[in-house]
């Protein structure tokens, strides 16, 4: 899996670029078919963002979340790709 991480008017420290790589585990554990990740880290005003896009044997998915703190924003994120993913696999996994 390879690990893009950008920043929008934000600098990427170590501490943030190692909180990431290590929330990106979890969906690495739930699914092994990751090729490419995507990830921008930008503030706006009083709110981070955090955006991310997974690329998938044929699909993309997208997701993003808005808090006040960056390490919020990107617990949020983690918990809506988990989601999207778990689903992902299962919808590939199923035989009817």
């Amino acid at each position: 899996m390879q690990l893009d991480l950008s920043g929008h008017h934000v600098e990427i420290t170590d501490s943030i670029r190692e909180y990431t790589t290590s929330k990106f585990d979890k969906i690495k554990r739930h699914f092994d078919k990751v090729i490419d990740v995507h990830v921008v880290l930008s503030v706006e005003k009083l709110n981070h963002k955090a955006e991310a896009t997974i690329h998938l044997n044929g699909i993309k998915i997208f997701a993003e979340d808005t808090q006040e703190n960056m390490y919020a924003a990107i617990d949020a994120l983690i918990v809506k790709l988990d989601r999207q993913v778990v689903k992902h696999k299962e919808k590939s996994t199923a035989h009817r």
